[in-house]
């Protein structure tokens, strides 16, 4: 689809809430994430956007927080994000989403940005519905919600998560705004963990909800448990209870090059449905 934009990029106000929605809804398994960003923050929430209209209104947007996320984009509408992007001091931590779009994105203002710390070109995007118990998967009880007084549990966990997978420590002195994010989640009951002796041994999150689809992020296995069998059954009682209390499909994004991860959603009944990338600033 070629967008016939008619006027250039402008930032989303309160009014283009419900068609900012719609547009995630055109594919909301690769939009969960903006869907419900905009979900918790309400209509103020579409100023973290930008947006192209056609004759018809809004057929596209881009969010543009930490994270710049294009959403329904085609190349006119890229061209529209870049030039209101580059014009701005860069604030994003990443770029994220479909590979199509953000890789165009990123060609676009890679001269202007700069060298990235990473360039994900390949990350399968992998959907499942259908719950483990259905088809007799192995479960692990012991998974469970983490508890809100259990943020000190967590927070080792989730900090060595990140910086397994970005390269650098998620905090810099004070870990007060990470345990902000990290309690957030815990609060929610979108932080699911399995604690063997006083110390979390596997953790998933869940980081966005938005119509019926919920994405899994941040799951980590303690090094000294892995290779023993673990995740494959504490990833089965995630998905079980997620698709019980959250959502009608269960989505994540995987590096290509992490092989056993994708061996283990690949087990846990995860297949692909679409491809991502992520430019690590």
């Amino acid at each position: 689809m070629v967008l016939r934009i008619m006027h250039g990029a402008r930032v989303l106000g309160r009014d283009d809430y419900g068609a900012a929605l719609d547009v995630c809804d055109l594919d909301p398994l690769t939009n969960v994430f903006v869907a419900a960003r905009l979900l918790e923050g309400g209509p103020y929430a579409t100023s973290s956007a930008l947006g192209v209209d056609d004759s018809d209104g809004l057929r596209s947007l881009c969010w543009m927080s930490a994270n710049v996320v294009p959403v329904n984009a085609d190349d006119a509408a890229l061209d529209a994000y870049a030039e209101r992007l580059r014009k701005h001091q860069r604030r994003t931590s990443s770029l994220f989403g479909d590979a199509a779009q953000v890789l165009a994105l990123w060609g676009r203002l890679e001269r202007h940005w700069g060298t990235p710390r990473s360039l994900r070109r390949h990350q399968p995007m992998m959907a499942v519905s259908t719950a483990p118990l259905a088809t007799g998967r192995e479960i692990d009880p012991r998974v469970r919600p983490a508890r809100p007084d259990e943020v000190d549990l967590v927070l080792p966990a989730s900090a060595h998560m990140f910086t397994e997978e970005i390269g650098y420590r998620p905090y810099v002195g004070s870990d007060r705004d990470y345990r902000r994010l990290v309690s957030a989640l815990i609060g929610a009951g979108q932080t699911f963990v399995l604690v063997e002796r006083g110390r979390v041994v596997f953790k998933a999150d869940v980081g966005s909800v938005a119509s019926g689809v919920a994405q899994i992020q941040g799951v980590w296995v303690a090094p000294d448990r892995r290779g023993q069998g673990i995740a494959i059954p504490a990833m089965n009682a995630v998905v079980q209870q997620v698709l019980d209390f959250y959502a009608h499909t269960v989505t994540l994004y995987v590096n290509d090059f992490n092989e056993p991860a994708v061996r283990t959603y690949t087990a846990v009944g995860f297949r692909q449905v679409g491809e991502f990338a992520t430019v690590i600033l």
